[in-house]
């Protein structure tokens, strides 16, 4: 009986341990999340250097010595936020229907409503923020790849120098700045941007 009793006290000793070190580790992650989500937003609001580390620390409700022992740099904080960015806009630039031209169109679109401005004011300080260079490269990598996973039905349909330019052309159309220059710089509603997009596409293929 004695050995069972105390068999039975190691085991909840090792659940309580178990339990309490959970949820510390959700704790630390909650609060890493934090820091991250308040990064991403502070810069969809502002440019790099109107974003200190102070003000991270503030919206995230930590202090500057929690982010500092998380991150270690304010760049490599913006590395781990663009890597959660990243994350998210595959996860939603996957969505896009292969083959379907209104259906890319309109989740690129989607894309663009929600992010584009704030891609725009990262891509105008790539060249003199290291992080952001980064950033960028990789989302042109991302863009790259989801036209051509999104248009292979088109893309095949040339090989050689003509599959490579229909891709270069497919890459421009749907490019970030296309998007700015019909939405935002000649205030076309989304419909017609979207329609505006469509139309560039199927002119290519021939249609238009």
């Amino acid at each position: 009986m004695l050995v069972l009793t105390n068999m039975k006290k190691g085991t909840d000793t090792r659940n309580k341990r178990a339990y309490r070190m959970g949820a510390r580790a959700e704790a630390a992650e909650e609060t890493r999340l934090r820091i991250l989500d308040a990064v991403i937003g502070l810069h969809m609001e502002r440019y790099y250097d109107q974003v200190s580390l102070e003000d991270v620390a503030q919206r995230a409700g930590v202090t500057v010595q929690t982010v500092l022992r998380r991150f270690g740099s304010k760049d490599r904080l913006i590395d781990a936020a663009s890597e959660v960015v990243r994350e998210r806009v595959m996860r939603q630039r996957g969505e896009a229907p292969v083959g379907d031209i209104a259906g890319a169109v309109e989740n690129l679109v989607d894309h663009y409503e929600e992010w584009g401005e704030n891609v725009l004011r990262l891509l105008a300080q790539e060249d003199r923020v290291s992080a952001f260079r980064r950033t960028a490269e990789a989302g042109r990598a991302l863009h790259y790849e989801w036209v051509e996973r999104t248009f292979e039905p088109m893309l095949t349909e040339r090989d050689g120098e003509d599959r490579r330019r229909l891709m270069a052309q497919l890459v421009a159309v749907c490019d970030v700045y296309v998007w700015k220059i019909l939405s935002l710089d000649l205030g076309l509603s989304r419909e017609q941007t979207e329609l505006a997009i469509r139309e560039m596409i199927l002119a290519l293929r021939g249609e238009g």
